[in-house]
């Protein structure tokens, strides 16, 4: 039997943890804990008593009954228990959700706003749960005002990217003195930690009806965000755009167009300088929104409606949906005339 040399804390009320960040397989960081009631030093469990003791944990991020999703990219959420059942929602890989109950092949879940039925083979519960959210939990930093600056270096000399609106989050890559890096797509940023909070969480599963079904909004438009939607929790590789193998923000506005007809060069620059420019209260599902650095566009979305935007992100979130207004919009452009 193979042998995990790990080291554990065991907090106040007797939770069992992993170190944020560490892994469950190979060997791991000796640390000691000394918050409450004891610690455990230099164990060596087996991997059953290992997954055996993380059952007793209840740090499960705000979940009573964690499970996981446990995919290649995406897991589907059906209305109801059957692969026949219509689509609802879709969990990204090692996102979270609550259980509610099972009947051994499916589990009944609720993640994020998304309540469906996802297939037990791809779901991760228990201690293997436990253990994959410790693993992959995310650091955010919240907006806690509005206008919150984004700089280039932790200083307030240096140049400001874009701004975030109240409440909206970025990934934490470090917390430093007074400042918080964080991860703006692919590139690194600064934000004051005096006006943001660092949270831990899962990502959640994102509902297949957020796209607004109103007036002045065509077929095409609509089965356009419906199929970019298809391919959430893709991977992002710079350079790249395959939908399925990997692509960068500008490889992802250009394959999905690719598929209506219209013909967009593998440039956010260039794609901005198409299409007719409307403002945002103009903005219809399927218009491209772009964003920039020193006034230099460098990045671009697919607006789906009520607010968002779907985006080939980074490499480590890939094709995610954001609020359309999680950093400053340079500016949006419509390429489909209906």
């Amino acid at each position: 039997m193979r042998k995990i040399l790990f080291s554990l804390f065991v907090c106040t009320v007797s939770v069992l943890m992993l170190p944020f960040g560490s892994k469950a397989e190979g060997k791991m960081a000796d640390t000691v804990g000394s918050a409450g009631v004891g610690s455990i030093l230099d164990t060596i469990m087996t991997e059953e008593e290992y997954l055996t003791a993380a059952e007793d944990t209840s740090f499960t991020y705000g979940y009573t009954n964690l499970g996981v999703a446990d995919v290649e990219n995406h897991l589907n959420v059906r209305e109801a228990p059957s692969t026949d059942a219509k689509l609802v929602g879709k969990m990204s890989n090692n996102s979270g959700c609550e259980i509610l109950e099972s009947d051994g092949e499916w589990y009944h879940i609720i993640s994020g706003s998304v309540e469906g039925y996802v297939h037990s083979d791809y779901l991760l519960t228990g201690a293997k749960a436990v253990l994959r959210a410790n693993e992959v939990v995310t650091k955010t930093a919240r907006a806690t005002e509005g206008g919150l600056r984004v700089r280039s270096e932790p200083n307030t000399d240096c140049e400001i990217i874009t701004t975030m609106g109240e409440g909206e989050r970025l990934e934490v890559i470090a917390e430093l003195d007074g400042w918080i890096a964080v991860s703006l797509d692919d590139e690194d940023a600064f934000i004051s930690a005096e006006y943001a909070v660092v949270e831990e969480e899962l990502d959640t599963a994102i509902t297949m009806t957020e796209l607004l079904y109103g007036e002045g909004v065509s077929d095409v438009r609509v089965d356009l965000c419906q199929y970019a939607k298809e391919f959430l929790g893709n991977r992002y590789v710079w350079g790249g755009s395959s939908l399925t193998k990997g692509t960068d923000c500008s490889g992802f506005t250009m394959s999905i167009y690719k598929k209506y007809g219209i013909s967009l060069p593998h440039s956010s620059v260039s794609q901005s300088k198409m299409g007719t420019k409307v403002s945002l209260a103009e903005a219809k599902a399927g218009d491209l929104v772009f964003y920039a650095k020193g006034g230099t566009v460098n990045h671009v979305g697919i607006y789906i409606g009520n607010g968002q935007v779907i985006h080939a992100s980074n490499p480590k979130q890939g094709i995610k949906i954001s609020p359309v207004g999680y950093r400053t919009i340079h500016s949006i452009r419509q390429y489909i005339n209906d």
